[in-house]
């Protein structure tokens, strides 16, 4: 009956060190902005260590916004308001054009100047549905109350 208990006992720790590993460590890395691509009002933000979780993700944005238009002038409005953000991982680095489903960036020049297409955020701004944040499990919006509520 003892090795049973090693057993679970075994098993229990891994799963301890796994989340840990995810919750302190995963979670917790400082986001790098390897580049950003400006297109009308549309900028493209290349990122390694983003956040994981969509509370943290939209978190993120909130604490980052401010700094992200200080350091590198986004959003960029369109002249109605308008603006969209999105963020790539860039873990693979730049790519030459190649691959179907690459984003290739005009300022850049080629053959490296692409990149796979990553998407993990994006930020956009439209004066008849506000803020909207949009991630792999939809879109959302933070209500007067501060609570992150899904776009229908």
């Amino acid at each position: 009956m003892k090795s049973i208990y090693k057993k679970y006992f075994l098993l229990l720790l891994i799963i301890i060190c796994i989340l840990f590993y995810y919750i302190f460590i995963v979670n917790h890395r400082p986001v790098e902005i390897v580049a950003i691509h400006q297109d009308e009002n549309y900028s493209f933000v290349l990122v390694k260590n983003f956040p994981i979780s969509k509370s943290n993700k939209i978190a993120w944005w909130i604490e980052n916004k401010d700094s992200l238009a200080r350091q590198y002038g986004i959003p960029l409005p369109a002249p109605y308001g308008g603006f969209s953000i999105v963020f790539f991982s860039i873990s693979k680095g730049y790519k030459e054009k190649g691959k179907y489903d690459r984003l290739c960036f005009i300022d850049m020049k080629p053959p490296k100047n692409c990149i796979d297409k990553e998407k993990i955020f994006s930020v956009t701004y439209s004066k008849n549905r506000g803020t909207i944040f949009t991630v792999s499990s939809g879109e959302y919006k933070i209500e007067s109350n501060n609570k992150i509520k899904k776009v229908n």
